[in-house]
């Protein structure tokens, strides 16, 4: 292989591996001085969302390490999140302790949704991502019977706030006053006009060095070895199916965790839908940020929420300015949430036969005299 070609191959590799962030930097580019926001008020709406959104995003990393793609199937653990926070909202505990509450009842339910995840994803081996897609569309149904007819009528619920005029199901919408920001603001932290949710990061920053710890223990390790190959992981005496529903009960859980921190900066539970788009918006941030179906890392989530929520702010007002119409810049953000999974995928795809067609030059090279 000459110097030439060597040159062109990790240029080609950097950009097939970069290409989403790099775009998406350009956009930011094009798209912030038109949308006319100050600063200021940007920092402080990439600090709000870094420390709302971050905690969901890393509980994706763990079934990549295991070599099941993207969760689309952490709206199980969001869902367990919800149920935590109707309860302890019924009871009237408010405060970090109602938060703390929340997530310790939603735990046993994460774990179940975790495990009936991972048996039915060790039975679609090689279709995890639309497997745990659809998945998440049944158990969403489940969750609509139990909140809305089961809650109330069997599950006493005593606020009557929370009740449906009828008597039974949850309302629609559910004010979280007691629990708003508790997190948030547990210790407060203002660096001139940008107020710091110290505690939330915090959390954010154990939940990174558990990551990097995990990686480093015999069940991580694990689990990168059933990622990399199944069939030698289970050849060297791992037990593949056993690693990998661990692998979607502790992303279900730390889902859980997510959507329960995500709610208590919002101060507003819809019931019915506020989990309906938590996977697709982690999946495309953690993509955004450099990610692939196959590879992921701690860095990928902070970069990769950085500039999906970027977009999501600048993108209305600057369709305002561009085409008059703030709802353009809307309907971008929602082509870009799922074009940004096609694209991922489709350059996945790419980036192997790419790999494969390096593999055969160099093998043509070595056996050449």
């Amino acid at each position: 292989m000459t110097k030439k070609t060597r040159f062109k191959d990790t240029v080609s590799r950097v950009f097939i591996g970069n290409v989403v962030p790099i775009m998406f930097i350009v956009l930011i580019v094009f798209a912030t001085p038109l949308s006319g926001f100050s600063t200021g008020y940007l920092v402080q709406e990439m600090v709000t969302r870094l420390g709302r959104n971050s905690f969901l995003v890393l509980s994706l990393l763990l079934p990549i390490m295991a070599g099941m793609g993207l969760n689309f199937g952490i709206v199980l653990g969001a869902m367990s999140g919800q149920i935590g926070i109707i309860f302890v909202t019924n009871w009237g505990i408010s405060g970090v302790s109602g938060l703390f509450l929340a997530m310790a009842i939603a735990t046993p339910l994460a774990v179940l949704m975790g495990w009936l995840a991972g048996i039915v994803l060790n039975r679609a081996k090689g279709r995890e991502m639309v497997t745990s897609l659809i998945l998440g569309f049944f158990i969403n149904g489940v969750y609509q019977l139990v909140v809305l007819y089961i809650m109330g009528k069997i599950i006493p619920i005593k606020n009557s706030a929370l009740v449906l005029s009828r008597g039974y199901g949850i309302r629609n919408a559910i004010d979280l006053k007691g629990m708003r920001q508790s997190l948030d603001k547990l210790i407060p932290l203002n660096i001139g006009d940008i107020s710091v949710p110290v505690a939330t990061f915090i959390l954010i920053g154990v939940l990174c060095l558990f990551i990097w710890w995990f990686g480093k223990t015999k069940l991580g390790h694990d689990m990168r070895a059933v990622g990399q190959d199944m069939a030698v992981a289970e050849d060297s005496g791992i037990k593949v199916e056993r690693t990998r529903i661990i692998a979607i009960i502790l992303s279900t859980i730390l889902a859980c965790y997510g959507q329960i921190i995500f709610l208590q900066n919002i101060g507003t539970l819809n019931t019915y839908n506020s989990h309906d788009q938590t996977a697709t918006f982690a999946v495309a941030a953690l993509l955004i940020g450099g990610a692939s179906v196959a590879r992921a890392s701690i860095p990928n989530v902070f970069v990769g929420v950085v500039l999906f929520h970027l977009m999501f702010v600048v993108a209305p007002m600057a369709g305002k300015q561009l085409m008059g119409s703030a709802m353009i810049g809307e309907y971008f953000r929602v082509f870009v949430s799922y074009g940004i999974i096609a694209l991922s995928i489709v350059l996945y795809a790419w980036k192997r036969l790419k790999e494969r067609e390096r593999a055969r030059r160099s093998l043509r090279g070595a056996k050449e005299p």
